[in-house]
């Protein structure tokens, strides 16, 4: 175990130093903290945004869901995530990009206040993004600790209690491993960084589902141990029934509506590098999601048993089944890798939302370097606030996902209208914003605060969610006043 710990130690000093080699690239202005000057390229950006949408809901919580429920974890939602990604990047994205760098807009927030002729938006929207990113947040420490202490079960007797290496200390380090090349490299460090952590993490996914698959007799051997104890889990109809299948649809429609895509968005060079990331997106999912899916229920024919509460730990103890602390060593620093591949970009765009949209507009004209000052600290608040939320040890890692992007999905209608809407109005932005944030805090709340899925008539709560913040953007649209000519000519120009 101790070879085990060594390399995850240094996977983490490598990864640090690329962070911070990559911030002597810096030109220490605002533009090339928040958005690296829109320098990056179409590879870059494709590890990029694909290494932020990768967190340990994917690979911890998606091992943990099919341990516990079966096979039809990859239908809920990777088969929806590789279509409904690649078409948000291409609607919604591409747009954002080309307004962003037209005039100047690094958040949401700041769009936003413009196309709807309204300040106060943009602090209405603030907390409600910033209080959807920290669950996110939370799901990558959650996960990493859960991780490692499935993987360390017993190893340190005399040191923790249970001997496994508590989940406090692995969100630790990771939160100060991320916090450091981020400080100094901004996105244009995490860019560099997520680059190397996508590669690494896809190459020891695959690594860790040929080694696990042949460490239990092969792939066939392995899924007939599983027909053997519980073939409910190999069954399609195990799960879920069709009305469910079908409104999970709704939840990667959330990309579009995450605060950190959005900043990742505004890096392109060009419209051009959005092409290798449109198209290549969903074959990365289904190399991530198929072998997790695959080896969280294969535990169940290996002979894991573990209460469903406890089921993250899931990922870390089939890793160690493998015996080699070299192979083990590897893989566990290819899972934390897609976890901090996230946690960066996460991390920095609450930091970038907070110092345009709240400090600059209440503090008024101030320099790049206050800017930039500006956003170290409150992402080192951040950071400290998401680490003490987690050793509360909240609900499990795919339920805490789910709900998290399905307040994104009810902001997803506003975003859209917005691009391809004219007659949207300022009222109706309102509106859809404050549904959205009050179903959402209803259907939260009769779930058992994330505890269950809390379907309503069979469907998930996403998809009320979504329909009433819809027909509430629609409906007062309609009955209010259209925003001006000047607006209307600026974000719909007549060509020709």
């Amino acid at each position: 175990m101790t070879i085990t710990i060594g390399i995850v130690i240094g996977y983490l000093a490598l990864l640090l130093t690329l962070g911070l080699f990559s911030s002597r690239r810096s030109r220490e202005t605002s533009e090339d903290y928040f958005v690296a000057s829109h320098s990056i390229g179409p590879f870059m950006l494709l590890m990029s945004v694909f290494g932020t949408t990768m967190t340990a809901f994917a690979l911890v919580g998606s091992t943990s869901k099919a341990y516990v429920e079966g096979i039809g974890t990859f239908g809920l939602l990777a088969s929806w995530a590789a279509l409904l990604h690649a078409l948000s990047f291409y609607v919604v994205g591409l747009k954002l990009w080309a307004i962003g760098k037209r005039y100047g807009f690094v958040t949401q927030c700041q769009y936003f206040r413009d196309r709807f002729e309204s300040p106060a938006i943009g602090y209405l929207l603030f907390p409600i993004l910033v209080g959807l990113v920290i669950p996110y947040l939370l799901i990558g420490l959650l996960g990493s600790g859960r991780v490692m202490a499935g993987l360390t079960q017993g190893a340190f007797p005399e040191l923790f209690e249970g001997g496994a290496i508590p989940p406090w200390l692995t969100a630790g380090v990771i939160c100060c491993v991320v916090l450091l090349y981020i400080f100094f490299g901004g996105l244009r460090g995490a860019a560099w960084a997520n680059t190397f952590q996508t590669l690494f993490f896809m190459l020891m996914g695959l690594v860790a589902f040929l080694l696990i698959g042949d460490k239990l007799g092969g792939f066939s051997a392995a899924t007939q141990a599983v027909m053997e104890v519980s073939p409910q889990h190999l069954a399609r109809e195990g799960m879920m029934k069709p009305v469910k299948f079908l409104t999970y649809a709704f939840i990667p429609l959330s990309a579009a509506m995450f605060p950190h895509l959005f900043q990742h968005w505004l890096t392109a060079r060009d419209a051009r590098a959005f092409k290798l990331t449109v198209v290549a997106h969903p074959l990365c999912i289904m190399i991530v999601w198929v072998p997790c899916v695959l080896i969280g229920i294969w535990a169940l024919g290996a002979g894991v048993d573990l209460p469903p509460a406890k089921s993250g730990a899931v990922l870390g103890i089939m890793v160690n089944m493998l015996e080699s602390p070299i192979m083990s060593g590897l893989i566990t620093a290819g899972i934390l890798a897609a976890i901090m591949s996230s946690l960066d970009s996460q991390f920095l765009c609450l930091g970038t939302m907070f110092t345009n949209d709240i400090a600059v507009r209440l503090t008024g004209d101030i320099s790049d370097r206050q800017k930039l000052a500006m956003a170290r600290a409150f992402v080192v608040s951040i950071v400290i606030i998401t680490y003490l939320l987690s050793l509360a040890n909240p609900v499990k890692v795919f339920e805490l996902g789910v709900w998290c992007f399905s307040g994104f999905t009810g902001l997803f209608p506003l975003v859209v209208a917005s691009l391809y809407w004219r007659r949207v109005t300022k009222a109706g932005a309102f509106a859809s914003i404050a549904v959205t944030a009050i179903s959402w805090l209803y259907f939260f709340w009769r779930s058992g605060y994330g505890h269950t899925e809390g379907l309503v008539m069979g469907a998930m709560p996403v998809t009320w969610i979504f329909l009433m913040a819809a027909a509430a953007l629609i409906v007062v649209s309609l009955m209010t006043q259209p925003p001006g000519e000047k607006t209307l000519a600026k974000y719909f120009p007549r060509h020709g």
